[in-house]
């Protein structure tokens, strides 16, 4: 009894269109939705703003939140630190450090600055003036 024969002609048909199918589909340029990312404390220029020396902790709390990084070796240090990342494209980083003498709010530093302190002379905008004209700024760590 011979062997049956069969007819190749399906198979060949199918791997035809499979291999057109794939090849068709690989002009298309198919990728991932990749949503935005937000990670810790925005702080605005107005919320910047309302900070004043001398505020206490709770109420530089109240009006920026509770820090990102409140580190127990640094005790008179906040760090505001907040970074979107958008789904496509660069990376953005803001940070404010919030400083403390006794208890008391001394300076501000870093990339959000209070609106409407930019000063001419070219001092660093981002740190609070003084309560007193005549009192001293706190010295640096």
């Amino acid at each position: 009894m011979p062997a049956p024969t069969y007819s190749r002609f399906p198979q060949g048909l199918a791997l035809a269109l499979g291999l057109g199918l794939i090849a068709g589909c690989s002009n298309l340029s198919l990728s991932p939705y990749r949503i935005d990312v937000r990670q810790g404390n925005l702080v605005t220029q107005e919320m910047a703003a309302q900070l004043k020396p001398g505020m206490t902790r709770d109420q530089v709390r109240f009006v920026l939140g509770t820090p990102l990084l409140a580190d127990p070796f640094h005790t008179e240090r906040w760090d505001y630190v907040y970074r979107f990342k958008p789904g496509y494209g660069a990376a953005q980083q803001r940070r404010l450090t919030v400083f403390f003498q006794e208890g008391k709010l001394a300076r501000v530093e870093g990339d959000v600055v209070p609106a409407g302190t930019a000063q001419p002379d070219g001092a660093d905008p981002a740190k609070l003036p003084p309560a007193d004209a005549a009192a001293e700024p706190a010295p640096r760590p």
